[in-house]
């Protein structure tokens, strides 16, 4: 199988990636940093991270990494960034492209592809608005509602997850000195979210705790001085949640954090209905935090009380927090036990052999 994998990165990640790659001059060499830094690797297929020949890896978002390759490869002009990508896919030969970034590049992108394509798959587990993803082979996810309501569009919906990066064993042996930590966004898609992030952010007088937040644009210009003259008092942060709040995190240092933690707070954006199953969690389980995260319809492996621990409400949050320390040998159990399911359920020889049998069926 000659596989193409495009995926894509947040906008806040860029300027991380950037210093990382400040010494690189190469398509090859950004892209290495890139694959290092761990970005995403839930979502990346083993041949990619092997190095297979037969696997061609990119981020076609990143405008410096695909100019590089445009530039290498001699495209004149200017070529635009999805022009880059089908040059891409042609020069490889591709006969499956699995793409992480849909909404850039929807079926009027699949129906350019070369004739080497022969099966295309691409993963969204969030709405998208109006975005037309009919014209790929099957939408992969893994919250059932959420393919479901692909399937209502018209789409083949695919169960698909993401895989334990085998990098994570290397994090979280050593002495755990936070006591919470919560990593993620802060925006008008996150209500509940955000009631439970002020709810524990009062924990700070007594625990060591650290929200690392990605606020959105609209948050950032409403605490700004400018801001302040406006009328976005509901985009701001509550001051305890602005007081213990810090920049968001990426790639390994994501990693370093939740393993150096006790305790991840997790909570669903408010799409995501009953569903659960994000990525924090596979990050917060894979570095053996204890996952404290809402209640819901989890995955194999997440089952509250025995590899995590859950809440129904923000009030009841902070009390399971509260609990969770205090009782800590116990707590320090579930989480290494929560650690060993994840690295054995979603191993990423388990997910490959789950997309070639997917593939298959297409």
């Amino acid at each position: 199988m000659r596989l193409f994998q495009n995926s894509c990165f947040y906008a806040s990640y860029l300027p991380r990636l950037n210093m990382l790659a400040a010494k690189t001059v190469s398509f090859d060499g950004r892209r290495a940093v890139a694959l290092n830094d761990r970005f995403g690797a839930a979502h990346i297929l083993k041949p990619v991270l092997d190095g297979s020949p037969a696997a061609f890896f990119t981020n076609g978002d990143d405008e410096v990494l695909q100019r590089r390759w445009a530039r290498e490869q001699g495209m004149s002009g200017e070529p635009t960034l999805e022009a880059i990508l089908l040059a891409q896919i042609e020069h490889h030969a591709t006969e499956v492209f699995y793409n992480l970034d849909p909404v850039r590049y929807p079926s009027a992108f699949v129906a350019k592809l070369p004739g080497c394509v022969k099966t295309t798959v691409c993963w969204r587990a969030a709405p998208s608005g109006n975005a037309d993803f009919t014209a790929y082979g099957a939408v992969l996810g893994n919250f059932p509602s959420i393919l479901d309501m692909w399937r209502r569009k018209g789409c083949r919906g695919e169960p698909f997850f993401p895989a334990h990066d085998p990098v994570m064993d290397e994090y979280g042996h050593g002495e755990r000195t936070i006591d919470v930590v919560f990593v993620g966004g802060y925006s008008r898609h996150h209500r509940a979210r955000a009631r439970t992030l002020e709810r524990v952010a009062h924990l700070a007088d007594t625990y060591d705790v650290a929200f690392c937040l990605d606020a959105s644009r609209l948050t950032r210009l409403a605490e700004s001085a400018i801001g302040r003259l406006l009328p976005l008092r509901q985009h701001r942060r509550p001051d305890a949640v602005a007081a213990i709040a810090r920049p968001p995190v990426f790639g390994r240092d994501l990693y370093e954090l939740i393993g150096s933690s006790r305790i991840v707070l997790n909570g669903a954006i408010d799409m995501s209905g009953e569903d659960r199953g994000n990525m924090r969690c596979f990050e917060a389980m894979g570095c053996g935090a204890l996952l404290v995260s809402d209640a819901g319809r989890y995955l194999e492996g997440m089952q509250d009380g025995v590899t995590i621990e859950t809440y129904d409400t923000a009030e009841q949050a902070a009390e399971v927090i509260s609990q969770s320390l205090q009782d800590w040998p116990r707590s320090a159990e579930i989480a290494a036990l929560g650690r060993a399911r994840i690295r054995e359920i979603y191993s990423k020889d388990a997910q490959w052999k789950a997309f070639g049998n997917l593939i298959g069926r297409l």
